[in-house]
């Protein structure tokens, strides 16, 4: 696939963040792009990210050789039906949506599906647009792709050598699937999340006990609600059967130990304890414990040869031990490649002021 031209409808933190790396690898490559107001296009057009400075109509993505859907999922479905009748014949169109059923039902509707693509790149931030885009955002990450039943396999092996020159892992789901696994492991959380904190909030005392005694368990377990309403309101509409199946499952999972508890069957509790325990620790996530244990940081870094080794040359000459490092490769709702944890909060304050005095981009939990 020779992808010269290279659309993006809704530019976001995720199409720019693709852009911008296109952008560096192949700078002869045309990208254009239309997002809901001017003064995004204008902020991109301004750092040379796209080549039109002014908003576009979708008929003028007809020449294009790939488009991104960068939109909601909603929005992505609608754009679908303006692009059948424009795009080129061998014009391939992909999507970034964390839900996939929805919009590859239409694509067959429509009679797409030789040039769809479904895709999820498992990555992101609470920060947002292209303001905080960055050309490291899918390093490492793993890229979700959902093809059709008329997704040839040449297409396919073409499409997923495009996404490593993202520097992302591709992986290959069917798109149910692909709902259903992230319904679970991402869009029921998110419920649960929800769902908590409104219960604190609603049985708290006057004076907000509950609230002011919040520790590391609540906390940990009640970040992601703090995730965009509106853009979980529309992952809701787009999975909302398989988040519904889920939801049943957990009930019947809270329910085993409500019954449990009611007729005393501790040692039952401690089994189902016991094995939630081992699958979680060989989760190959971070292990996380009370805030105040861990002095970690999270650093963007280029995939090239020795960059890991260079970080960890300059903080060993700088008397700096580390006590865990690894790269992170699902880092939805998350930032930074590169996590490194270390053994006291001063070694972790001095590796900041370190690291960035080398331009290095760090965040911090």
């Amino acid at each position: 696939m020779n992808f010269n031209k290279i659309g993006f409808i809704g530019f976001g933190l995720i199409g720019a963040s693709i852009a911008k790396k296109i952008r560096n690898d192949s700078p002869n490559t045309h990208i254009i792009a239309t997002a809901r107001h001017q003064s995004t296009i204008d902020e991109a057009y301004s750092i040379n990210l796209i080549d039109n400075i002014s908003q576009l109509e979708i008929k003028d993505f007809n020449d294009c050789d790939l488009i991104f859907l960068c939109a909601p999922v909603q929005y992505n479905i609608e754009y679908l039906k303006e692009l059948k009748p424009i795009i080129k014949e061998d014009c391939i169109i992909t999507d970034v949506g964390s839900t996939k059923a929805a919009i590859h039902k239409e694509v067959k509707r429509l009679g797409l599906q030789k040039n769809f693509i479904g895709g999820h790149p498992m990555t992101g931030s609470e920060k947002t647009g292209v303001a905080n885009s960055n050309m490291f955002l899918l390093e490492n990450a793993y890229y979700i792709i959902t093809p059709t039943e008329e997704t040839s396999k040449k297409t396919l092996e073409e499409f997923e050598k495009f996404i490593k020159k993202l520097n992302s892992i591709p992986m290959v789901l069917d798109y149910k699937f692909h709902d259903y696994a992230t319904g679970a492991i991402s869009h029921l959380p998110h419920m649960i999340a929800y769902s908590l904190v409104d219960l604190v909030k609603e049985i708290d005392s006057e004076d907000e006990v509950m609230k002011t005694i919040a520790a590391g368990g609540f906390r940990d377990m009640t970040r992601i609600a703090s995730s965009s309403a509106a853009m979980w309101k529309s992952i809701c509409q787009s999975n909302t059967e398989e988040i519904v199946k889920l939801i049943d499952l957990f009930v019947d999972k809270l329910q085993y130990v409500k019954n449990n508890l009611n007729q005393e069957k501790f040692d039952e509790l401690y089994d189902f304890f016991q094995e939630g325990k081992n699958y979680r620790d060989s989760l190959a996530v971070p292990k996380r414990r009370l805030q105040q244990m861990v002095y970690e940081l999270y650093i963007d870094l280029v995939d090239e040869a020795g960059g890991i080794a260079t970080i960890a040359t300059l903080l060993a000459t700088n008397q700096i031990s580390i006590k865990n490092m690894g790269i992170i490769n699902n880092r939805e709702f998350e930032e930074g490649v590169l996590r490194i944890e270390f053994y006291d909060e001063e070694s972790q304050k001095f590796s900041k002021k370190l690291l960035e005095s080398k331009n290095y981009t760090i965040y911090q939990r």
